[in-house]
């Protein structure tokens, strides 16, 4: 039997926030947040929210500070990675409850790892999809974030600098279904090697001109599916969720209270070998376990690309149902 889904608006603190749910609301049944990327939304946890309500979880992932349903502040200033942690915390209340279990994917990964980080009291156990934990280590040099990845890559320009421009989005939003389905297609495990995005744009082109204009939809992106993200996009635009990027220096430093700081609670990692983002986010999987003190489950998804929640499904599910009955 099918699992019903319900979409509805909460208010929570400053925000109202979209979110889809199912499974049991009441209090013996955990409360599982499931946090998407970029570019993403609720729905792209679909298929987990159905899996964990029919184990036994209420499972509720919102559309983001900046996307889909959920309300988008004017200022870039207002997407640090402080405001996303609050806004879940909002989120718990607002759900009546006190603590959850917390899971990423893309760009939701750093702000799980983060809620945990930050509110170990609420977040009781984290997970991360695709971005592992990057902590902010001390006796580092005292730069911010983008001249970091500079220095530590020396690739080239690498995507997230070129959000950092004022009209970025624009890009996006000059033609919203060429560029998602550019994107989803560059970073997809069934995408052939040699067409797939590194991360590092080429003199004269961008993000979306770096794609072939051939590009086709990944095997599990049904026309269906990609037209809701292409109406929430066209409706929302890409200014809110360029503007996390935005915000990555500021993240840097305003996170200086946190340096050094590990997370103690049970933690899961998952990533697909063919995930475009190792190119620039690998390089801290080797040593999770250093500032994972709980870490109870890590593995690479042999052939799945960036979007593993969605090209994956099944073993994804597993994985997280087998860690919260775990815990």
């Amino acid at each position: 039997m099918p699992t019903p889904f319900s979409t509805r608006l909460i208010r929570t603190g400053g925000l109202t926030q979209q979110v889809l749910e199912a499974g049991p609301e009441n209090s013996d049944a955990p409360l599982v947040l499931l946090i998407h990327g970029f570019p993403e939304l609720g729905i792209s946890w679909r298929a987990q929210v159905a899996a964990l309500a029919q184990a036994g979880f209420h499972a509720v992932a919102p559309d983001m500070r900046g996307y889909g349903g959920t309300d988008k502040p004017a200022r870039t200033e207002d997407h640090t990675i402080l405001h996303l942690v609050g806004d879940m915390v909002d989120l718990v209340r607002a759900l009546g409850r006190t603590t959850c279990v917390v899971i990423g994917h893309d760009w939701g990964a750093p702000v799980a790892w983060h809620c945990a980080l930050l509110r170990p009291d609420i977040f009781t156990a984290v997970a991360g999809l695709s971005v592992p934990f990057q902590p902010r280590r001390a006796g580092g040099p005292p730069i911010p974030a983008m001249a970091a990845l500079s220095a530590r890559l020396g690739k080239g320009e690498l995507y997230m600098r070129q959000f950092q421009a004022p009209d970025a989005h624009t890009m996006f939003e000059a033609d919203v279904a060429t560029a998602l389905r550019k994107s989803f297609h560059a970073y997809d495990g069934a995408t052939p090697a040699e067409r797939q995005s590194t991360g590092f744009i080429a003199p004269g082109h961008n993000f979306i001109s770096e794609v072939s204009d051939d590009a086709t939809l990944p095997p599990w992106m049904s026309p269906d599916h990609f037209a809701e993200y292409v109406t929430a996009f066209t409706a929302g635009g890409f200014r809110g969720p360029l503007d996390w990027y935005r915000c990555l220096d500021l993240n840097w430093f305003l996170t200086a209270f946190v340096q050094g700081q590990k997370i103690h609670q049970p933690a899961l990692f998952m990533v697909g070998d063919r995930d475009p983002v190792r190119h620039y986010a690998g390089q801290h999987e080797a040593g999770l376990k250093d500032w994972l003190t709980d870490l109870r489950f890590q593995t690479v998804l042999e052939g799945a690309g960036h979007w593993l929640q969605q090209e994956r499904p099944d073993e994804v599910n597993a994985a997280l149902i087998g860690f919260l009955r775990g815990l």
